[in-house]
Order: C-alpha cells, then structure tokens, then sequence
C-alpha cells in the first residue's frame, strides 16, 4: 500500500506521511538548501536511527548525531542546554535543520530545541511509537519539563514535516503499544466515533501492530488532530479539546514522578473526564469509556490516598486562567465542550469514582 499523506493546514502547512517503509520519503521533507541536519535521537535505539541517518547521508546532507536519554528525562532544562551547546559547536544556521527520531518525549524535545534555536529552525519528526505517530509528533507544539509540571516551558513551531514509518511499530514493546491506543481512543471520544467502533469491533486485533484495522486507526486519529491544529495552532480555544482526560493525566505523571506512561494516565483521566461530564449533567459515556479501555488493557482507576496530591498539581494545568479551573468534558459523543470552575465537591466526587 502506498504512502499516505495527510495535510495539516495553517498559517505553515505541511504532510504527515504514513505509510510502511517510507524512510526514503525523509530528504523529501527535509528540503533543499539544508546543508546540516542534527539528528536528536534516545541513544538505546541506534537500529532505528541508523537507517535515518543513512538516509539523509545518502540524499547530501552533513549528519550529526545528537543522542538524549530516553523517555521523559530528556525532556529537561540541562539536556536541552547540553543540546544548544552541540550545535553552537558544529555551527547549526538558520538554514540547516533538526530531525527528531523517537518517542513522544524525543519529538517534544526535537521541537522545543528547534524552536529555540536561532528563534526557530527547520524540524522534522520522525516518530517510533504509536503515542507519538497519532499525538505528540503532529501539532507543533513542544515542550520540556519542569520539577513544577510537564510541558510548562515550550514553543509552538509546525514541523517541515512528519514521517511515520509503520515498520517502527512491530518492535515495540506491548505495554507501550497498548499505551498509545489511549490517544486513539480519545480522538474517538472527542471527534471521531468510528474510531471507538474499529476498537470495539476487535479490541485484540486493536492492541497489535499488525491488526486489520490500525493503519485505518492511525490515519483517522491523526486527521482528528490535523484538522484541530490546522484551525487553532496556539490553543485559543478549539485546540483544548486534544485535551480531554489530560488535567489529571498530566497531575497523575507528575505525581508519579513520570515513571507511569503517558497513555495509560491518559485513560485513567478520560474516565474522570467522563465521570465530570455526568456528574455535571452532561453526556454519561462513563460505561463506553471504561469499557473500551478495560478491553484494550488499559487502566481506569488509580490510588484514592493520592487526591490530596494530585489536586495540588491540576492547579497548575495548562488551561486554567487565574485562579479559574477549567476542564474539557463532554456534552455528548464528539461534541466537547468546557467546564469552568467546577466546585471542590464537584472535583472530588468525580476522583472518588475513579478511585481505589
């Protein structure tokens, strides 16, 4: 099957090509009048990042290889200024490029050190796993970490480009596949119906690689995301969406000093998404949720001991102002809405239904 190419429009469009055994479409996205690329790779995977490297080689470009710790640690303010300091030292221009090669953390990271160098640089992803083919590598915001939160300190800058070479996907571990569906199912939940019915169909099928439908699961969910970002590239308002089940998520990775993987944080905050929207009057998908999720393997409830905590840490989510409390939430299937300073009772009855 050929290549698909899916537009992300705006003010700076561009392609996320998905396909299988695409790297050679890599130069393409690059572009000319590059004459250096900086690879940003986790150094435990040089088998992946060798034939990148090989690629851009091949099609003339010069290559440094910039390898970072892997998964959230190198989402840091030292890995990144160790970064600027590597292509201060190899004289990275405004003409050159960045190519991220990895996770989602490694692509956040890619477009953080691209977007601050020299006022922002070319980048283009090339991500790994499935979270970051259907999430964190399409959209053009990046982002680092701080010990006050994930993501706190970030650019919005649009990659060149994205290129997700399917064949990435069969050495992935389990755990971390099944991880990436979370992200799938939300885009279900929040847009795109059919996605929820694809896993719901075959929810084995679902967690392998090699399923019937994930090509069709991979390219819907990123469309969900290419349409969101095409109209709002700096979250003034429609982007929140893609935010659904994220404020505990994202309190829940912090809580867990990021050890617990992204995905299944996600899910185990969509089902509190899910229980604010029926406590609230709103839609009650509570059931479908927590279903859906239960039968890919992925978590729905987390430690009742841990509220204290993790309240302390949703106040200072990305979508509040001031002191305003803010969560994306459902008024039905595919029609998101927002909730503006729910109340404290409102807040901890939710937890409690998610607890344990």
């Amino acid at each position: 099957m050929s290549a698909t190419r899916i537009t992300v429009r705006g003010d700076q469009p561009y392609d996320v090509v998905v396909g299988t055994d695409v790297l050679g479409e890599l130069p393409s996205l690059v572009g000319e009048g590059v004459r250096t690329v900086a690879v940003i790779h986790p150094a435990t995977l040089p088998e992946i990042t060798r034939p990148v490297v090989a690629s851009l080689t091949e099609a003339g470009y010069e290559v440094v290889a910039l390898p970072v710790p892997d998964g959230e640690a190198a989402k840091s303010v030292e890995v990144a200024a160790q970064l600027w300091s590597a292509l201060g030292r190899y004289g990275i221009t405004r003409s050159d490029a960045v190519v991220g090669v990895g996770g989602g953390a490694t692509t956040d990271l890619a477009g953080f050190i691209a977007g601050t160098w020299l006022r922002g640089i070319k980048v283009v992803l090339v991500p790994t796993t499935l979270l970051a083919m259907v999430d964190a590598a399409v959209g053009g915001k990046n982002g680092i970490d701080t010990p006050e939160g994930k993501n706190l300190v970030g650019t919005f800058l649009p990659p060149a480009g994205v290129l997700c070479d399917l064949t990435t996907l069969t050495s992935l571990p389990r755990a971390d596949y099944v991880a990436g569906l979370a992200e799938i199912i939300k885009g279900g939940f929040i847009a795109d119906p059919t996605i929820l019915m694809l896993v719901e169909d075959d929810p084995a099928a679902a967690t392998r690689p090699e399923g019937e439908h994930t090509r069709e699961l991979i390219e819907r969910k990123i469309r969900v995301k290419a349409d969101v970002v095409g109209a709002d590239l700096r979250e003034a308002g429609l982007r929140e969406i893609l935010n659904y089940g994220h404020t505990l998520a994202h309190a829940i990775e912090r809580h867990e000093d990021y050890r617990m993987r992204h995905g299944e944080a996600v899910a185990i905050g969509m089902v509190y998404a899910a229980e604010l929207s029926r406590l609230s009057g709103r839609a009650d998908l509570v059931d479908r949720t927590r279903d859906i999720l239960t039968s890919v393997g992925l978590p729905t409830f987390y430690r009742r001991d841990a509220w204290p905590a993790l309240r302390d840490h949703m106040r200072l989510d990305k979508k509040n102002r001031g002191a305003k409390q803010r969560f994306v939430v459902l008024d039905d299937l595919a029609k998101p809405a927002r909730l503006e300073g729910p109340s404290e009772e409102l807040l901890q009855a939710a937890y409690w239904e998610v607890s344990r």
